[in-house]
């Protein structure tokens, strides 16, 4: 099937797309520009996403659990990985929970698998998913349960074989690798039953199907419509089961990167629609899904068109671009960054997120995507978008909102709000500006998210600061904000006061001696601007826009020290 459109509508989309790239690669890109490519405003929700591997602890763990201060190594792992996603904005994780007919929770259907305790089938002695759900929470990020679900593994490891001895007629061989089959409507009841433990037993955000489709070497001999109708029955089973009791978990997939052919453009043979028979834009056409995280692991015509297309093709629905940033590596295709910069450039243009794969490619800075992210493109917070197609009333808006101040810092408390629909607790997001009131459409005056208490310390030192606060529920659904008609803050901080001339800020004596030649940047509210490197005694600031910031040096272990403070003006 060849998708039809308008010649001269996809013509002017695809200009427009290859203008934006283009355009915005042209421009200076410093690593210091805090609000966004070329000063444009930052979208104030926007999924920002990273799929983070279990399998063969590729991207965590990196050690084995054995015993207790094993667990706590494997534990102190995952903190930092979570720690550097937060700092670069991320909003959302993909955390992999059922790998191959195996999982990393106890589960009452699925054997351990062994990349937390080096032997399959063996507990790591606690529960990495419960401590990952709850490690992302507290940093304000949503925690969607990963799931393979088709492929099994190996045919005599231990998550295919305990699936062949339960289901002898079940699982299909494809060389060394078994398969659930999804011709057999065993496969629809028994995922949806692991998706079901999953959702019901955590507190999970999302839940995440990867491999929802024909494998691509199986010899489909039945009509494609039908073969689509049998995945279709699968996504249908696992959505009815997960939202009966939790409608506000994001359901979404990771479809193949291109859907089909397209009037233009030709997939060359591998796509979703046809050739593996996933009717992904179907599924959120008919509301099966919420989301989709499209694997568009390409470039230049092989990318651009087809992202346009998962836009036009959104029903309203999120749609996520999945960046190959892996193929940046060397021992992959080498790509350069502008590959990837100029994907999330067009796909925010168009009113998507993005998702790196994977992890640690990210978090180790290939080729200065993780600094690009961090300083670049998601230096302010975004919330992820709300389901408001699955419910859409508003949360009552906390009330007795209150400020003290205690050298130099503030402390905001407030009493809660409550959910008007089923949702099952209520979080908060904290906005702060030194403008009354303060507008919480801005992304920028965001400096806590998903935030479950009811008080927070803020440190704006000697700025006067407004805040607001508004009560978000569990579909994602913000109340009107509660403010501030008083400023607080600008108590008298021992920071001292920076020369700061011709878009330089003077540096300390001391502070190359002591703490190196790596400095961070940060407003008055502690939100991270950027990351510089200077070789003289002289900063260049010039890129980021006029405030009073404060200074930080980091020392070759990534520890902080203030230096002081400076006014950034032209």
């Amino acid at each position: 099937m060849i998708k039809q459109s308008s010649f001269s509508r996809r013509f002017l989309l695809l200009f427009l797309a290859f203008f934006v790239a283009t355009t915005l690669l042209a421009q200076d890109f410093s690593f210091s520009k805090p609000n966004g490519l070329n000063g444009w405003k930052l979208p104030k929700r926007e999924v920002r996403a990273v799929w983070l591997t279990t399998i063969g602890g590729l991207d965590w763990p990196r050690s084995y659990a054995q015993n207790d201060l094993a667990a706590s190594k494997q534990k102190q792992g995952l903190r930092g990985i979570l720690d550097k996603l937060q700092r670069a904005g991320i909003n959302t994780v993909l955390f992999q929970t059922r790998i191959r007919g195996t999982v990393v929770y106890p589960s009452s259907l699925e054997p351990w698998d062994g990349c937390l305790s080096g032997i399959p089938g063996r507990s790591s002695g606690y529960d990495p998913l419960a401590f990952a759900i709850d490690e992302c929470h507290k940093r304000g990020m949503e925690l969607h349960a990963w799931v393979v679900t088709i492929p099994v593994g190996k045919w005599n490891a231990l998550g295919c074989k305990t699936l062949r001895n339960k289901y002898p007629h079940l699982i299909k061989r494809i060389g060394e690798e078994g398969y659930m089959d999804p011709e057999n409507s065993t496969t629809a009841t028994y995922l949806a039953n692991i998706c079901k433990e999953i959702s019901d037993r955590y507190d999970i955000d999302g839940l995440h199907l990867d491999y929802i489709r024909y494998p691509e070497t199986w010899k489909i001999n039945i009509p494609h419509d039908a073969a689509r109708r049998n995945i279709t029955a699968i996504v249908r089973a696992i959505g009815e089961k997960v939202k009966a009791n939790k409608p506000w978990v994001k359901y979404s997939c990771s479809p193949i990167g291109k859907f089909n052919d397209l009037t233009r453009f030709a997939s060359n043979g591998w796509n979703a629609y046809t050739k593996v028979c996933q009717d992904a834009q179907g599924w959120l056409r008919d509301g099966l899904m919420d989301a989709l995280f499209p694997m568009m692991y390409f470039q230049g015509n092989n990318f651009f068109p087809f992202a346009i297309d998962w836009a036009e093709q959104s029903y309203g629905r999120m749609v996520v671009p999945g960046l190959g940033i892996y193929f940046m590596s060397p021992s992959e295709k080498n790509w350069s960054l502008d590959v990837i910069t100029r994907e999330m450039q067009v796909s925010r243009q168009y009113g998507m997120g993005h998702a790196y794969f994977r992890s640690k490619f990210f978090t180790d800075n290939l080729k200065g995507i993780y600094t690009y992210a961090q300083q670049v493109f998601t230096p302010t917070l975004a919330l992820p978008p709300a389901l408001t197609w699955e419910n859409s009333k508003l949360p009552s808006p906390p009330t007795d909102l209150n400020t003290s101040e205690e050298n130099g810092n503030v402390f905001v408390s407030w009493r809660g709000g409550r959910s008007t629909n089923n949702s099952p607790y209520i979080l908060y997001n904290v906005y702060a500006s030194s403008s009354y009131p303060v507008d919480v459409t801005d992304g920028r005056n965001l400096i806590a998210m998903r935030y479950a208490k009811n008080s927070i310390e803020v440190s704006p030192r000697n700025a006067q600061m407004y805040f607001a606060i508004t009560t978000m529920d569990r579909y994602g659904n913000e109340s009107q904000p509660l403010q501030t008609r008083k400023a607080a803050g600008g108590s008298r901080s021992e920071l001292k006061m920076l020369a700061f001339s011709d878009g330089k800020v003077l540096l300390p004596k001391s502070a190359d001696a002591l703490w190196g030649r790596v400095w961070v940047v940060e407003t008055l509210q502690g939100q991270h601007v950027a990351t510089l490197s200077s070789v003289n005694d002289k900063l260049d600031v010039r890129g980021i826009t006029n405030g009073v910031y404060v200074l930080r040096a980091l020392n070759n272990k990534g520890v902080g020290h203030r230096l002081g403070m400076f006014t950034k003006k032209r």
